[in-house]
């Protein structure tokens, strides 16, 4: 266009009559090429001015698409965010019911080891307490303190109080 502009715009009338122009046109032939030349000029600024129109309206509905495709990109990233958020409660909650049946079942079975410890106990007690009383009762006869039988161990008295009913 502007090629086109500056050949169009070489046409100038000449300073004298018999005279050529710049472009090596003679002055009369000048004015009458220049004459025949302004409609295409006229129109030639007009379709500029349209083109620049036409321009500047794409330019804005290409920044209005832009802005709508980075309001539907942010919406997808947040839907995406909440949606990561949701899977890690899931799996956070499934991690805690694997978590707690796993709890559950080691107390099931150290409260099944501690009855079982309960119970040798109670079977190793009367013979562990005939064992100690047992010990108890040679330390005494070492002592050469009055011997006492394992069934009458409750009846004992100590050798350090007095005989003799006195509190």
């Amino acid at each position: 266009m502007t090629g086109f502009r500056d050949f169009l715009t070489r046409f100038r009338p000449a300073a004298s009559p018999g005279r050529a122009a710049p472009g090596g046109v003679p002055a009369d032939r000048s004015a009458e090429l220049r004459a025949e030349l302004t409609p295409p000029l006229a129109l030639l600024e007009q379709t500029e001015a349209e083109a620049r129109s036409i321009r500047e309206r794409a330019d804005a509905a290409a920044a209005s698409r832009r802005r709508e495709a980075e309001g539907q990109a942010g919406a997808i990233v947040a839907a995406a965010h909440e949606e990561a958020r949701r899977v890690r409660v899931r799996t956070a909650e499934q991690v805690l019911r694997v978590v707690e049946g796993e709890a559950a079942a080691l107390l099931a079975e150290a409260e099944r080891e501690a009855v079982a410890v309960r119970g040798r106990a109670r079977s190793r007690t009367p013979a562990l307490v005939d064992r100690v009383l047992a010990l108890v009762l040679e330390d005494l006869a070492a002592d050469e303190a009055p011997t006492v039988s394992p069934g009458e161990g409750h009846r004992a008295q100590d050798p350090g109080r007095p005989r003799g009913g006195g509190s």
